[in-house]
């Protein structure tokens, strides 16, 4: 082979094995740009922002990382935006939860940003998971401090209708709505019309009926039983109602019948009941339904089911009664028995707890018309309009006193109980088993001091109870004191109340140092504790 043909077939060869590397360098030369692209890609503009300078704003909304934005940005405008494309998408009234914001800025020279229209949309996104309810427009009403809703004004005068139809039993009665010209926010207050009835305030049903529109005497020679129209001639509520425009879940938005009922069902609601003359703790228990411990509980005044009671004292009671109380009157003709109310003669020249029945009443009978005043189903009042005595009545005549009796107070001060009133073991041989008085255990020479202001009618030594003193009182009543080391008064001596009268000891039949105190009525021993203050 000739030299020519040997340069030749080397220069192939050494030519082919260029190529081949030159093309491994391409085959690297791609792998590498591959990677760098598929690396650098985020931060290039196919995608979104690309990041200049490096700062980026970091974005955590209720805790969850909604993403990075370019630069330095508002959040708050963002999420305002973000509240303001969500209610344009929605006709209704939306809530959402205040969401949490947290930010942070940070320099990075390569990293996934978003627009801040995709940060818009993402926080709108967020916000719609946390939605509340759906709200819609309603009507409250209120009553008291109690609240019901429904969905229309139609749904208001529905519901307050259903409530006085009860009583209105020929449907003589409508309700009509009307602004409260009174107040400046659009308040709307129930007004109830009738066929030539006027709506009634709450207390001239209670406390006065229609006879005020009639002289008795006048109306009973003018008038006859054809001149008056029974059925209920008034009607209202008891308590202030208000209806205001609400926007409302659309869960607490009642229907008419579902609302009357709540307002009107009975429940058991704390009243205040004033004491009458002549109740009792068992009566007022009885009357209100309730467990005379229950009653005792409610109330600070009293102790026991023995506790005293005045009338016009305030009670705590509790009682069914409806959020919504109907106020109504009736006039009906009736022929009933009836009683007069009881008559007093008062005595200057006795105490007030002396009492004496001067006449017994007699019941009475009459055919009449009258206006019966009620809450719902509860009458109370009532009124003669007209009537024809069948045969009169006689009122009971009771005498009482005006004077009010005298205050009684513990004649030492401290002491030890040793032995109450009532019957007890003998404590010695002469001393009696039936205590007519209260033992208070004290040094000898402690002062002793008159209960209550009176008269000396004894002082000095008596069987049983060694050195005494014993002081009359007004009204029968008498206190005695006994046991006394020293007697500081003399029979006849006018006292006052917490005047010093003899000092404490062991006189008599004693088993040790204490004061004997004892009070008579009339000459019968009774009980100190009732009348001590």
């Amino acid at each position: 082979m000739s030299n020519k043909k040997k340069a030749a077939g080397n220069a192939a060869r050494h030519g082919s094995c260029f190529n081949g590397a030159r093309l491994i360098c391409r085959i690297y030369t791609l792998a590498a740009a591959g990677f760098f692209y598929f690396m650098l890609m985020p931060a290039f503009p196919f995608f979104e922002t690309p990041v200049t300078e490096g700062n980026v704003t970091t974005i955590v909304m209720n805790g969850k990382l909604l993403g990075s934005v370019g630069g330095d940005c508002d959040v708050h405008r963002l999420y305002h935006e973000a509240r303001r494309n969500l209610s344009d998408e929605r006709s209704d009234i939306v809530f959402t939860e205040v969401p949490v914001f947290e930010t942070s800025r940070s320099k990075a020279w390569f990293a996934e940003t978003m627009t801040e229209a995709g940060m818009i949309k993402a926080i709108k996104n967020e916000l719609m998971q946390t939605e509340e309810k759906q709200f819609s427009p309603a009507y409250s009403v209120k009553v008291n401090n109690s609240l019901v809703s429904v969905g229309d004004l139609a749904d208001v005068r529905a519901m307050l209708k259903s409530a006085i139809s009860v009583y209105d039993e020929k449907g003589g009665f409508d309700v009509k709505l009307t602004q409260d010209a009174s107040r400046q926010l659009g308040v709307i207050i129930p007004v109830i019309e009738g066929s030539g009835a006027k709506e009634p305030e709450a207390d001239d049903l209670i406390f006065a009926g229609a006879s005020k529109l009639f002289e008795q005497n006048a109306a009973n020679a003018m008038l006859s039983f054809d001149d008056f129209e029974t059925g209920v001639d008034r009607i209202g509520f008891s308590e202030d109602v208000e209806i205001v425009e609400a926007y409302l879940p659309d869960a607490e938005v009642l229907s008419a019948e579902d609302a009357c009922r709540e307002l009107t069902e009975l429940k058991a609601q704390q009243i205040i009941y004033k004491v009458q003359p002549g109740d009792t703790l068992s009566e007022i228990a009885l009357n209100a339904g309730l467990p005379m411990d229950d009653l005792i509980a409610m109330n600070d005044s009293l102790e026991n089911e023995n506790s005293t009671i005045h009338p016009d004292e305030e009670l705590i009671i509790t009682s069914p009664e409806p959020v919504l109380s109907v106020v109504w009157s009736e006039v009906c003709r009736v022929e009933e028995i009836y009683d007069l109310p009881t008559e007093f003669k008062l005595n200057n020249e006795w105490y007030t707890n002396r009492k004496e029945t001067l006449r017994q009443p007699s019941a009475g009978r009459r055919d009449a018309v009258v206006e019966v005043c009620r809450i719902n189903g509860k009458e109370t009042d009532r009124e003669v309009l007209y009537e024809v005595v069948m045969y009169p009545p006689v009122a009971k005549l009771v005498e009482m006193g005006t004077i009010v009796p005298p205050s009684f107070v513990k004649p030492i001060s401290g002491g030890r109980l040793t032995s109450p009133f009532g019957p007890r073991k003998r404590p010695k041989k002469g001393a009696s088993s039936y205590h007519k008085g209260i033992d208070w255990a004290t040094p000898i020479g402690t002062t002793v001091c008159a209960s209550s202001g009176g008269v000396v009618s004894k002082a000095g030594w008596a069987s049983g109870y060694g050195n005494v003193v014993y002081i009359d009182h007004p009204n029968g009543l008498q206190t005695r004191y006994g046991h006394l080391s020293k007697v500081k008064v003399k029979v006849g001596q006018k006292v006052n109340q917490g005047s010093v009268i003899a000092l404490s000891g062991n006189t008599g039949v004693s088993t040790g140092p204490h004061i004997h105190f004892e009070m008579r009525l009339n000459g019968e021993a009774v009980n100190p504790a009732k009348y001590l203050n």
